[in-house]
């Protein structure tokens, strides 16, 4: 066992979030809060009991939400006879030594970015105006350097390739904090931990978790802050290949992949552009967890910028070292988390809500006076179309179309039509999957059908991604007789 004075030198703290989990399932980030551990290698026996007062996240960080009393064992230092305890004023002593040197680097910090703010106004005065986010709000109230959030993360077995994290990303909840009496939206962009921890957050909080598992993959990847649609803020992630030209945009909230062709504004009417289907407008920085770049190009309109960053012309580069420097080793949030697999067994799962949802269907069309008779081997012939879907959003490339279509012509007889409507949610709750699905016209066509022969069919396919996240893909159907 390693001794007081070793264990010392290990200044990562424990994170500890409070999360609320309504009946609906639901959740909510209530509190996240870092924990000095340390305390406990003053005692003899390695214990440390606190009461450790809980604080709010976002505009309720500076209030009190709870009191968690907690208690630490060091083990084995209880029954390690060879175990020597630390002096309080050797822990003291170290801890007002790191805060100290936490606090002259994040000065030093802070005035290199007001310097490097300024070196980038003066190159154009229309640089202003561009989204350059040097730093960010976390679910604490902290401003931290926004390079800070970014942390190369290795999913390990439970992720097979870059297109599978960017599903994974996905299928966590979309999520926007809404300021108390409205006005302009409150912008977090939640530590990793804190948003693995609700498995939902804002779009920018998607993008560095995205830009995290594309490093673990071994991309050169980077978070991008700019615009899109009719100038609203956004965040997406850019990888960079071999050539300068080889970009490609992904889509933190959609998991699309895009390639980007550079438009060159110099060239004659004469010349045909490339027609790029993103949907970003502006680009003002591009980040990771050692590298920030400000667009410094004449213009910030995404399709006419190169994204060279070694240009200097181009990309004005923050220094490493500096970001290096509060990014490093021992921040208390620079901890990359590991993912854990999803304890769900999506085919329990998958056959609970298709049982739910066989019997909420029998409801509805009981009280339009509608019989309701189940054709089997119908709902099972729709489970191909129901994994091409998913692997369509996984890979982009369709697959297994042209069985699926077969399958149902042979099973569906002359004279008779066949209904389809496939919907997909990031729950498993079937009552809130049938409620939303009925709203839409089609379904609810389907459902309520009328005519002869009428046979109803529904499958139901969950995938699992790791920390929880699900994505639950419903097929309604049903096959019948016209009558004219």
């Amino acid at each position: 066992m390693a001794d007081s004075r070793s264990l010392l030198s290990i200044a990562d703290k424990l994170h500890v979030t409070l999360v609320r989990i309504d009946p609906h399932g639901e959740t909510t980030l209530l509190s996240s809060q870092h924990i000095e551990w340390r305390h406990v290698l003053g005692d003899t026996n390695g214990h440390f009991a606190k009461s450790v007062e809980l604080f709010g996240v976002g505009e309720e960080s500076k209030v009190i939400v709870g009191v968690l009393d907690i208690r630490l064992d060091l083990i084995p230092a209880g029954q390690d006879s060879s175990w020597i305890p630390l002096a309080g004023d050797v822990l003291e002593a170290q801890l007002d030594l790191e805060r100290s040197r936490r606090a002259e680097i994040e000065r030093r910090f802070l005035l290199y970015a007001k310097h490097y703010w300024r070196e980038f106004l003066q190159m154009r005065d229309e640089h202003k105006d561009r989204l350059v986010k040097i730093f960010a709000q976390d679910e604490k109230g902290v401003h931290r350097c926004v390079c800070s959030f970014v942390c190369p993360l290795k999913a390990g077995r439970l992720l097979d390739s870059p297109q599978h994290a960017a599903r994974f990303v996905t299928a966590l909840g979309l999520q926007r904090s809404q300021p108390v009496g409205g006005g302009v939206r409150a912008e977090i962009w939640s530590s990793l931990f804190a948003f693995l921890a609700v498995n939902q957050g804002e779009c920018e909080s998607h993008a560095v978790l995205l830009c995290s598992l594309l490093l673990g993959f071994g991309l050169d990847a980077y978070v991008c802050v700019g615009t899109k649609g009719r100038g609203t803020s956004h965040t997406w992630v850019v990888t960079l290949g071999a050539a300068p030209e080889t970009v490609t945009f992904w889509e933190p909230t959609s998991g699309q992949r895009y390639i980007h062709q550079r438009v060159n504004p110099e060239d004659p009417p004469s010349v045909t552009q490339p027609m790029n289907k993103y949907p970003y407008k502006t680009i003002g920085s591009l980040f990771n967890h050692r590298s920030f770049y400000a667009n410094c190009q004449p213009l910030d309109i995404v399709e006419v910028c190169s994204f060279d960053l070694s240009d200097e012309s181009r990309w004005k580069a923050m220094s490493e070292e500096a970001i290096k420097s509060i990014s490093g080793p021992s921040p208390d949030w620079i901890q990359c988390v590991p993912l854990c697999s999803n304890p769900v067994d999506w085919i329990l799962s998958s056959n609970e809500i298709e049982r739910e949802l066989r019997g909420l269907i029998t409801e509805h069309r009981q009280h339009l006076g509608l019989v309701t008779v189940w054709d089997d081997e119908l709902s099972y012939m729709l489970t191909p179309a129901l994994a091409s879907y998913e692997m369509e959003r996984v890979t982009g490339a369709q697959f297994g179309n042209d069985e699926f279509q077969q399958a149902i012509r042979r099973a569906v007889p002359d004279g008779q039509s066949f209904k389809g409507f496939p919907i997909q949610f990031l729950h498993r709750s079937a009552k809130k999957a049938f409620v939303t699905a009925i709203r839409n016209d089609i379904c609810d066509g389907i459902v309520s059908c009328r005519g002869d022969q009428v046979q109803m069919a529904v499958r139901v396919r969950v995938f699992t991604y790791p920390e929880n996240a699900c994505v639950t893909w419903i097929m309604f159907a049903c096959k019948y007789k016209a009558i004219v």
